[in-house]
């Protein structure tokens, strides 16, 4: 068991809290950018990755710390971020969330009006809906309980993304945080919500997420991040997804003249770096990479419509399922049904995560799906706490992850999961060995 002096240095000046947190997209902008981080995590994989990486984190879940734990996040905190889980309200999931935005509208205000958090949890566990849908209120509790816990201070600076169905439901947000009305107590922030796309800020990938920023007054307005790069045009072409000879052609794949980053470029560059544990040769033709995706979910509402992206363009959305995306060097290759698949190391560089990030635990491909794009994450972070963007040596140093010595990812862990009596129901497997009984 490691001394508490140890933990309080791990967890010395502490500024942001991260709520379902992941693996560490939001962790690693904010690292990058010279900002420590605690996550709260409830997935056990994701956490072994975050130890890893050597990034704070409790193993826990969101709604038990705020209800029984909130005196354990660090008093230094002043900065709530977090994306709360989206497969609800994704166009790869069922839709419930969707479905349901004007029910969860009408709760984020029964919660602002200080309506008996007991009644509202029971009409919510009796939703029908998917239970994860409910999640995108826990932000707001959390705004909350700061406000209304004695010798706690308001956060001063908010972030919040997830998918873009979620951007009217951070309106009503932001609307409510600008009036300070109810259990806000008459604390008022400046607060603004935008639809972003990834490839806009540099991310070999085509993803749009909604962000809501918001700070108390005093710290200018509030603008969005600055583009970085041009839109990818996805109606770029028209495929016919029935005929072979549709299909891209070797002499197709041409790297564009548009400045958004493509696949080769994200994967060749981090391929070069100094101890990278990615060899991208067998994307290779000559000196070229030269390949296409095929993805693994289908478009235009028709799940048999696979669509592709050449290697001179951005992936599709990363997934939790990008491992099942199947690439190709030639039509031949299609023809013969001779598929390659990308690495976890390449998926996350496709995300923006350091070429050499220290993926750990099970369901690593999920885990690589379902985090925010580290360098979307310095973007946001960096003009909601900074007022500008990231510098390019930020950035540039934002490829490689430092190393961690195995005693700082020890460390953390008993951070993290103590005795494992206080982490979610049946997350550790804990094998006890039998003992001889007596002679």
């Amino acid at each position: 068991m490691n001394s508490p002096g140890k933990h309080e240095h791990h967890l010395d000046g502490v500024r942001i809290l991260d709520l379902f947190a992941g693996p560490g997209g939001l962790d690693v902008a904010a690292h990058f950018l010279g900002f420590k981080s605690i996550g709260i995590e409830w997935d056990q994989n994701a956490c072994e990755t975050r130890y890893a990486a050597g990034l704070p984190t409790i193993h826990a879940d969101v709604s038990v710390m705020r209800e029984t734990r909130f005196d354990e996040i660090p008093e230094s905190v002043d900065v709530l971020a977090g994306g709360p889980p989206c497969q609800s309200f994704s166009v790869a999931g069922n839709g419930a969330g969707r479905r349901a935005l004007a029910k969860v509208e009408e709760y984020i205000h029964r919660l602002v009006d200080g309506e008996d958090e007991a009644k509202i949890d029971k009409e919510l566990h009796d939703f029908g809906e998917d239970p994860r849908t409910a999640l995108v209120l826990e932000p707001l509790r959390w705004i909350l309980k700061a406000i209304e816990t004695e010798g706690r201070d308001p956060y001063k600076v908010i972030v919040l993304e997830q998918v873009p169905a979620v951007l009217p439901l951070w309106k009503v947000y932001a609307e409510l945080l600008r009036g300070g009305e109810g259990r806000l107590n008459g604390v008022k922030y400046e607060a603004q919500y935008w639809e972003l796309k990834t490839e806009e800020f540099g991310v070999p990938q085509t993803r749009k997420r909604a962000v809501l920023v918001a700070r108390l007054p005093g710290q200018g307005a509030v603008k969005p991040p600055e583009t970085t790069h041009l839109p990818f045009d996805l109606h770029r072409q028209k495929r016919n997804t029935a005929q072979a000879d549709m299909l891209p052609t070797d002499s197709s794949i041409a790297r564009p003249k548009q400045s958004w980053i493509s696949m080769a470029k994200a994967l060749e560059t981090a391929s070069m770096l100094p101890g990278s544990p990615m060899d991208v040769s067998r994307l290779r033709t000559g000196d070229e990479m030269d390949f296409f995706v095929v993805s693994n979910y289908g478009s235009g509402g028709d799940p048999k419509n696979r669509g592709r992206r050449l290697s001179s363009e951005p992936a599709f959305t990363v997934t939790g399922k990008i491992s099942r995306n199947k690439v190709y060097k030639s039509i031949a290759e299609y023809e013969a049904e001779k598929s390659d698949r990308f690495t976890i190391a390449e998926s996350g560089v496709l995300q923006t995560f350091p070429h050499n990030f220290p993926w750990s635990g099970n369901d690593q491909a999920q885990q690589v799906g379902n985090a925010v794009p580290p360098r979307l994450g310095m973007h946001v972070l960096s003009r909601a706490l900074r007022g500008n963007a990231p510098s390019k040596d930020e950035l540039a140093a934002a490829t490689t992850w430092p190393t961690v010595p195995r005693t700082t990812t020890d460390e953390l862990r008993v951070i993290g999961c103590g005795d494992q009596s206080q982490c979610p129901p049946k997350s550790h497997k804990i094998t006890r060995s039998r003992r001889k009984s007596a002679p």
